[in-house]
């Protein structure tokens, strides 16, 4: 994995990691990348290096509260992370760059995260790219993390995430329960990312692999079609043969989709 140049951002109550790639930043778009539920900087490997090179945008990656090597967490996540994301570490992450204008690529509830905050800042956010992200609660989705969480139960698979999350198992235990717990709550099922796609005001890119064990293709068509007042900023694309980590399992794909995109909407 590419490093990029490693900093810590100061937020209340914690302490976040990120890194940088591409850089320096001035007078240049970044792309911001929002991590998974399980996610973290290291996890996202050698891509940001890769979409940096490639697209021309520094990119810049963080790890959220609980999360990588940012601050402990042991508190439950509340109902409206997804949206809360905007406010808190993502714009602590911004004002500690000094970055006004952003380009948001989220992975599975990155995605969701990436949306609504492009919702809540519109002049801020340019473009925002979803990968393998849900927008709503689907039986595919439970499924998915119930079968991923019988599969967490093998002490090797949580030795594994624990590496990840700062080789602390209690941590990487908060951090399977922050995403189990969460999805599978009986008051968590109504949740939907509609309310957000209708005040989208930028254009998007929903990315979907035709084997996502944690979302149908509903999700993407979802997103490229809301906001309606917005004609054709909207779009997506299926990847095939492709599961829930696009980035990693088809790198060249995205990497391609995503500069094609830039480009049509002059971010390039």
């Amino acid at each position: 994995m590419s490093a990029g140049e490693q900093t810590t951002v100061e937020m209340p109550g914690a302490v976040l990691f990120a890194s940088l790639w591409g850089g320096p930043l001035a007078g240049r778009v970044p792309i911001v990348l929002l991590h998974d539920s399980l996610g973290a900087v290291a996890l996202w490997r050698d891509f940001p290096a890769r979409l940096a090179a490639y697209t021309g945008h520094p990119v810049i990656a963080y790890d959220r509260p609980g999360f990588g090597r940012s601050t402990a967490r042991s508190d439950a996540l509340t109902l409206d992370f997804i949206a809360a994301e905007a406010h808190t570490s993502l714009a602590a992450v911004l004002r500690h760059f000094g970055v006004d204008e952003v380009i948001l690529f989220g992975h599975s509830v990155g995605g969701g995260m990436a949306v609504s905050a492009a919702a809540q800042w519109p002049r801020r956010v340019l473009a925002v790219i979803t990968e393998s992200a849900q927008a709503f609660v689907e039986d595919r989705t439970r499924q998915g993390i119930e079968d991923a969480r019988a599969s967490f139960a093998d002490p090797a698979q949580l030795a594994r995430l624990a590496k990840y999350h700062g080789n602390d198992l209690q941590q990487a235990r908060w951090v399977l329960s922050a995403w189990t717990d969460t999805w599978l709550s009986a008051d968590f099922a109504n949740w939907s990312l509609a309310p957000m796609l209708a005040q989208l005001a930028c254009p998007l890119l929903a990315l979907h692999g035709n084997l996502d064990e944690f979302g149908s293709l509903a999700h993407p068509r979802m997103m490229a079609s809301l906001p309606s007042a917005f004609p054709g900023q909207g779009q997506y694309q299926v990847l095939a043969q492709c599961g829930h980590v696009p980035h990693r399992e088809q790198t060249d794909q995205v990497l391609r989709t995503v500069k094609e995109f830039l480009l049509l909407h002059g971010l390039h």
